[in-house]
């Protein structure tokens, strides 16, 4: 289970707030990538807090409704259109600098999910696996995961067919057979393999990569 290890680690470095952040939404072919930044606050962590694929969508539901009442929490979306025009890992990188700028405040120290973090000027360390072993981090995958999905199940009902509601944009086989009867839509990336082809198909131009 994921600790406050390195967060209490960097507090005493760097002498003030430690943010985790994490990023939902980069290998679905259709939606936003999503992000959120997360200061826990010790005396107030809500139990049951673990990496996001290791929770039910209900605990998710829950700990997320939990860490809003009392944790300080940001939250950074990158369009599909940043996605098509920056590419997904730098339209990642940009939804985790707004989620950090929408905290309010410069922590002392960010940690990020993964092997690289954006660039920027804060204090920040990136931790492999970080979901996983690192508190504030894992409540920031619960934060961006439920708000990602949620979003989906609204687009869902503005386009049905695709199955967002389940799959969450991902490429399931019920989705990609959707892209090639119903053709793509406004949401789905056009940068991504299948989307283009059906673009192609569909006799609509191709975004560039």
């Amino acid at each position: 289970m994921p600790d406050l290890k390195f967060e209490r680690k960097y507090q005493r470095l760097h002498k003030g707030p430690v943010a985790g952040v994490d990023e939902a939404g980069r290998g679905p072919l259709a939606g936003p990538v999503v992000a959120a930044a997360v200061v826990l606050d010790p005396k107030c962590v809500p139990d049951g807090i673990d990496d996001s694929k290791a929770l039910t969508a209900a605990k998710r539901e829950r700990l997320c409704a939990e860490l809003l009442a009392c944790a300080q929490v940001g939250i950074g979306i990158a369009s599909v259109e940043e996605i098509d025009s920056l590419n997904i890992l730098w339209a990642s990188m940009l939804a985790m600098h707004r989620a950090v700028d929408a905290l309010g405040f410069a922590p002392a120290m960010v940690l990020v999910d993964g092997n690289r973090c954006p660039k920027w000027q804060h204090n920040s360390q990136w931790v492999i696996g970080g979901d996983a072993l690192c508190l504030s981090i894992a409540a920031a995958s619960i934060v961006a995961k439920h708000r990602r999905d949620t979003m989906m199940i609204e687009l869902d009902a503005l386009h049905p067919g695709y199955g967002w509601a389940s799959n969450k944009g991902y490429g399931a086989r019920a989705h990609q057979e959707a892209l090639r009867t119903l053709g793509p839509t406004p949401h789905h990336r056009k940068s991504f393999a299948p989307v283009a082809q059906a673009h192609f198909d569909f006799g609509a131009p191709v975004a560039a990569e």
